[in-house]
């Protein structure tokens, strides 16, 4: 038989695939997904979050976010803003400081439970931090705004990190940057809002500085300093927040049903 004009050649290189693209977004590159209104629920979307309460909701109210009376609106966004002391942090807070492990045993949609995971929210700082963030025997900080730094939630995953935020009563953690999996679960919760500064605004601030936030102006103000610095619009995470968390913001625009 002839010998085949295409012959099989043993150096491997004579065989080449195009190279999968690498793809390492972050958070400064990627933009919360907006879902569309359907009767189905997305496969991508079936995860088991944490049921919580608002720390924004009534304190004498037991009752979690997501089994809360659904919204009318999903852009209440563009009128909210929040108002309170700020409590400073710097660079790479991980979730072990945020909550440590030994309380993730307390369950979020327990409300007494709930309320205690407050009572430990950001307990693993270390001691350099002299001023607690919640005070002994206490469950709610009088600190409802939080500063950070870089990679604020970095760490390993857990819910718990932005549910005992939100028991202690904060609205908002400012900070430089986030880990992604803290900025999720943020929104996924509806406990907090995750907003990101232009700049090192926890190198201005310190702890104890009077501070409103308008999210429609994607502002911070420094009541105490009169200075003001621009944050990163929330875009469409805003409304998943405002609504609840993510299963609350499905059932309100009509993604699954309304139970």
């Amino acid at each position: 038989m002839a010998a085949s004009s295409l012959s099989l050649s043993p150096n491997p290189t004579t065989f080449t695939t195009s190279p999968k693209p690498s793809f390492s977004p972050s958070y400064h590159t990627t933009r919360f997904i907006k879902f569309p209104n359907t009767s189905q629920t997305p496969t991508h979307l079936i995860v088991n979050p944490l049921t919580t309460h608002s720390p924004r909701a009534s304190l004498s109210s037991i009752i979690p976010r997501a089994a809360a009376t659904p919204s009318s609106s999903t852009t209440s966004t563009a009128q909210t803003s929040f108002h309170g002391l700020c409590y400073v942090v710097g660079d790479n807070i991980d979730t072990d400081q945020i909550i440590p492990a030994e309380y993730l045993t307390l369950v979020p949609s327990n409300p007494a439970e709930y309320e205690k995971l407050g009572s430990y929210a950001l307990i693993g700082l270390p001691s350099s931090y002299t001023t607690r963030f919640v005070e002994p025997n206490e469950n709610k900080s009088k600190y409802s705004i939080v500063i950070g730094g870089y990679n604020f939630g970095c760490g390993s995953s857990r819910e718990h990190a932005p549910v005992a935020l939100g028991a202690a009563g904060v609205s908002a953690v400012v900070a430089e940057s986030y880990a992604r999996i803290f900025f999720r679960n943020s929104v996924a919760t509806g406990e907090v809002y995750p907003l990101e500064s232009e700049g090192r605004i926890c190198e201005e601030c310190k702890t104890g500085d009077t501070i409103t936030i308008e999210l429609a102006e994607s502002r911070l103000i420094n009541h105490t300093t009169g200075k003001e610095y621009k944050l990163k619009p929330i875009g469409d995470a805003g409304p998943v927040i405002e609504a609840g968390g993510i299963f609350a913001y499905a059932r309100n625009t009509g993604m699954i049903p309304t139970k």
